[in-house]
């Protein structure tokens, strides 16, 4: 198979890139994804991704023993269907702040600062509330206000308002900084995967080819340069020969097949017995992730989603609303309303995000699904912004078909540390205030017997898990810098021909989810590919 450009992973980035080169009817695009098309009917129904998150259709990573969490491996699930993680995430548009991008560009990173990318936010939304100076109407990508205000979320916003921080009607506006509800990536009560947002309007295009059940083995290198990609189709060998090769297969399989691919740390490619074509000491370090804190209440009143999860009769009522309003409990993300704040005074812009949702749940103990409890809770949970622990991604094998080894580090920097421990405290205070009295019972984690910095650390070292925004593998940079993998035109060093364009290019993670970022990297990368190819 020929092209002018094949693309690896069809997720966030992977899809944006390839509806928007296919819009070019000179240009040749191949799109391969390991996993299935995004038929199963729970992909669509935002609800769904309490059950998909944890399915088949994730990759189901699992990390090493970090001991910063008390030696524990924990599950890290990533989209393997066709719409990647945006096709089982929890839906919230987050841009993450200016200063996140600014800081990026003052790195070294021409045409990244926020300035530089807000023509690609705004190229790619298509915004419920409509057009303004930084949101744009007519993109493919839904983006729309939460279709139901439960009672504990009104509630919520005003205890954190009493509590001091401000209200904000639009966490992607002038300010990321208070409480407010999410938006999230739906359109009409349907989720607005990067799969139905770019691949369905491009599916007529004669010059689009998806190729769904197929597993990259190998980038092909001669002489230097990229010109093409070997894969499993159901286990039997193809091949696609290209002008120009990108990588869009996220934090986690883009470094496991540069270094499949003999691009990577020389050290640990001769270990695997892999010739190496390029040394590239980065590609696989600065893995940064969202370490995610659990604070659980028992809810004074039956009116969680609690109940709703254990009545049959309340499910029945939430699919018919759904069905017929697009409306309800059905419609909602992994965190109806949110709150941006600073987790110290002298900190210069907000560093803590939280999610909060009128349900409680914890996972099994194998991390492998999750366990609504039988009474009515709800928690908020809470999440430093911007981590500067710092992990990597190896190859455990040369077997493609192996998971490679993951190790986040968590909590192994002191700055995360401090600002966790404050974190669990400002959602204890939050939940103390008048408005939420009424609602507020127990505390069921950590619990009332949790109360000096060493417990609350000790209790996030031992519950805490990822919120699923692993970046940064393939760390974007100037030259000088040791650890960047490719440059400012997302063009792997060394290796012509070759790009990368998804999340793991971010050189530090954004403030806030990271889902919005990944297909503003997919919109810029068309544009660079383009240029390159012209």
């Amino acid at each position: 198979m020929n092209a002018d450009v094949v693309i690896v992973g069809g997720g966030s980035a992977g899809c944006a890139l390839a509806g928007r080169l296919s819009e070019d009817p000179k240009l040749r695009v191949v799109l391969l994804e390991a996993g299935p098309r995004d038929t199963d009917p729970w992909i669509h129904l935002p609800v769904g991704y309490f059950r998909n998150i944890l399915s088949p259709l994730s990759w189901g990573f699992e990390t090493e023993p970090d001991k910063g969490i008390n030696g524990r491996s924990i599950v890290w699930p990533r989209g393997k269907v066709l719409g990647g993680s945006s096709s089982i995430n929890g839906l919230i548009y987050i841009r993450g702040q200016v200063e996140d991008y600014d800081h990026w560009r003052q790195l070294g990173n021409a045409g990244w600062s926020f300035a530089d990318l807000l023509p690609y936010f705004r190229r790619a939304e298509h915004q419920e509330r409509g057009e303004s100076e930084l949101h744009g109407v007519g993109g493919p990508l839904g983006v729309s206000d939460l279709r139901m205000k439960h009672p504990l979320c009104e509630a919520f916003i005003k205890a954190a308002v009493e509590a001091g921080y401000p209200a904000n009607s639009d966490f992607n506006g002038p300010s990321q900084e208070g409480v407010g509800y999410y938006q999230l990536t739906s359109r009409n009560g349907v989720r607005s995967s990067a799969a139905n947002a770019y691949l369905v309007p491009a599916k007529r295009r004669p010059n689009l080819h998806v190729e769904t059940d197929a597993l990259a083995t190998k980038v092909l290198v001669e002489n230097g340069r990229a010109v093409g990609v070997s894969y499993l189709h159901h286990g039997i060998p193809g091949e696609v020969r290209a002008r120009e090769v990108v990588l869009a297969g996220g934090a986690i399989n883009s470094p496991q097949l540069l270094q499949l691919s003999g691009i990577g740390p020389a050290a640990h490619l001769q270990d695997h017995g892999i010739a190496v074509v390029r040394d590239l000491p980065g590609v696989g370090e600065n893995l940064q992730d969202h370490y995610q804190i659990r604070v659980i209440w028992r809810c004074t009143q039956a009116i969680t989603h609690n109940e709703t999860r254990h009545s049959l009769w309340r499910q029945a009522q939430v699919g018919m609303e759904w069905l017929f309003k697009r409306s309800g409990a059905a419609t909602i993300g992994a965190g109806e309303v949110g709150l941006f704040c600073k987790s110290r005074p002298e900190v210069a812009t907000a560093d803590l995000q939280y999610h909060f949702m009128p349900v409680s749940f914890e996972r099994s103990a194998d991390g492998n699904s999750i366990l609504i409890h039988d009474w009515p809770g709800f928690n908020n949970t809470v999440n430093q912004s911007r981590p500067e622990s710092r992990g990597w991604i190896r190859l455990r094998t040369d077997n493609p078909r192996h998971h490679p080894a993951i190790q986040p580090n968590y909590l192994s920097a002191e700055t995360d540390r401090r600002a966790i421990v404050a974190g669990v405290r400002i959602a204890r205070r939050i939940g103390e205030m008048p408005a939420m009295r009424a609602f507020t019972g127990a505390e069921y984690a950590p619990g009332a017997d949790v109360t000096t910095d060493d417990e609350i650390l000790g209790y996030c070292r031992a519950k805490g898990g990822t919120i699923y925004h692993p970046v940064g593998t393939c760390k974007m940079g100037p030259d000088g810098d040791r650890l960047a993998v490719v440059d400012a035109e997302l063009r792997v060093r060394g290796v012509p021909g070759l790009r990368v364009a998804d999340a793991s290019i971010m050189p530090t993670l954004v403030s806030g989810n990271t889902n919005a970022a990944a297909i503003m990297i997919g919109e810029k990368a068309a544009d660079l590919v383009r240029a390159g190819l012209a």
